[in-house]
């Protein structure tokens, strides 16, 4: 399937396709989630994927454009607290036009922290470092640095976050240690060095929380992406079975239609009474697949909605043989052991083989006798269909959906379906459906 663009992230570049490529479908080039541009190679340590687009997005993790509010809220924090810091550091130079505008500076390229990461942190700790070159108060100046560090790591770049704060903190090591005497305020001197602890405990706890935020977000998108992965296959799974269904249902009732428009068409002039017959049987047959035809797709139409009639079951394997027989098949039921309740599913399962079979003896073989064998067993349902044969048209079996369909039936409770043509010329199909002891019924 296509990737979609993300939203916030604007319509296409007008770039030129690579040689030898061209856009996907919609205008997507593959491995980005943008329109009209080309897909780049993956960076180590990124997610990649139309997941992680949608979630954190080229334009923000929202994918709802720039953080304006965030970043505003940062400002407004860094130049009132800065204010506060001021006061209660004398010795430093007081904050003026250029120191707040060193603030500003340092909060504004967090706007792209979600676009471009790797220059935004780099940005904001050389404008950190410029302003306490030039030696104004301590305060909230580092938090800027920590919300593009965060930013950095969670978007997987973390070598640049890293090596960001280890600059910024060996400039800071040089300002407060080396080059105080160089630089303002006049007549400062080194600063202490136990104030390098509570520096580096910071700088440890800006990169552990957001190595922390980077997992649980990876985290949180691998979930939502099997969250819709399981909707996916539930959905294909539930597609398999209507389908399965309706050709189960629509394939008996076709064939049994066929076989009786044509004893009617054969016998209209010379036998009016036996083709008004035919007819009352296409009638009864049609109306029949309507009915299941209805109820499968009312199934479709609300999803987790009760079904209103029950799901057939062996107990209507008298009317698959009227069926047969208004079709001129003879149909022989046998059982052994003793009958009892199945689990809805394995009855299900069992009758649209029975039906299928049966379908395919009416279309593809000359015999017109069949018999179906019932084996109720303790943990298993033992289920054969077998007629004399010859073929006729083509393979007693079908070559067609007929077989697979039994196939996946069978499957899906775990059993398993044999068919081939026996010794005797005939055809058989041979189903064995575990019954688990805890589910059946007395």
């Amino acid at each position: 399937m296509d990737e979609q663009p993300s939203s916030g992230t604007g319509g296409a570049t007008g770039k030129e396709a690579p040689a030898g490529r061209g856009p996907r479908p919609g205008g997507t080039w593959p491995g980005d989630s943008r329109p009209g541009r080309p897909g780049r190679p993956g960076r180590p340590g990124r997610p990649h994927g139309p997941g992680w687009a949608h979630t954190y997005g080229r334009a923000g993790w929202d994918g709802h454009g720039l953080p304006w509010r965030s970043t505003l809220a940062v400002g407004v924090f860094v130049l009132v607290g800065s204010g506060f810091a001021a006061r209660e550091q004398p010795e430093r130079v007081a904050l003026d036009g250029l120191g707040r505008t060193l603030l500003v500076l340092a909060v504004l390229p967090l706007l792209l922290r979600h676009r471009r990461p790797v220059p935004v942190v780099f940005g904001v700790a050389a404008v950190t470092l410029g302003y306490l070159a030039a030696g104004y108060p301590y305060g909230p100046v580092f938090v800027p640095v920590a919300v593009a560090c965060f930013a950095a790591v969670v978007q997987g770049r973390r070598r640049a976050a890293r090596w960001a704060l280890g600059l910024l903190w060996a400039g800071h090591l040089l300002l407060a240690h080396w080059l105080y005497r160089y630089l303002p305020p006049a007549g400062d001197g080194p600063a202490p060095w136990g104030q390098e602890l509570p520096i580096a405990a910071f700088v440890v706890a800006i990169l552990a929380a957001s190595e922390l935020a980077r997992t649980r977000r990876e985290q949180w998108a691998r979930e939502r992406a099997e969250r819709a992965a399981a909707e996916h296959r539930r959905a294909d799974e539930e597609r398999l079975r209507i389908a399965r269904e309706l050709h189960d249902v629509l394939a008996h009732s076709l064939s049994v239609i066929n076989v009786q428009a044509g004893v009617g068409l054969a016998l209209l002039d010379s036998d009016p009474a036996q083709a008004r017959t035919a007819l009352t049987t296409i009638k009864a047959a049609s109306k029949e697949a309507l009915g299941e035809v209805r109820q499968v797709l009312d199934t479709l139409r609300a999803p987790g909605a009760a079904p209103r009639t029950p799901a057939p079951g062996l107990d209507r394997l008298p009317e698959l043989v009227e069926q047969a027989a208004a079709a001129g098949l003879t149909v022989r039921t046998e059982t052994e052991g003793r009958p009892r309740r199945l689990p809805p599913g394995t009855e299900l399962a069992a009758f649209r083989i029975v039906q299928e079979a049966l379908t395919n003896v009416v279309r593809h073989s000359g015999s017109r006798t069949a018999t179906v064998v019932l084996g109720y067993r303790p943990d298993t349902l033992e289920l054969s269909v077998d007629d004399a044969g010859p073929a006729t048209g083509g393979d007693a079996g079908g070559s067609g959906n007929g077989l697979a369909g039994m196939r996946e039936r069978a499957a899906a409770l775990g059993g398993t379906i044999e068919a081939g043509t026996r010794p005797d010329g005939g055809f058989r199909v041979h189903a064995s459906l575990p019954v688990r002891p805890e589910e059946p019924t007395p």
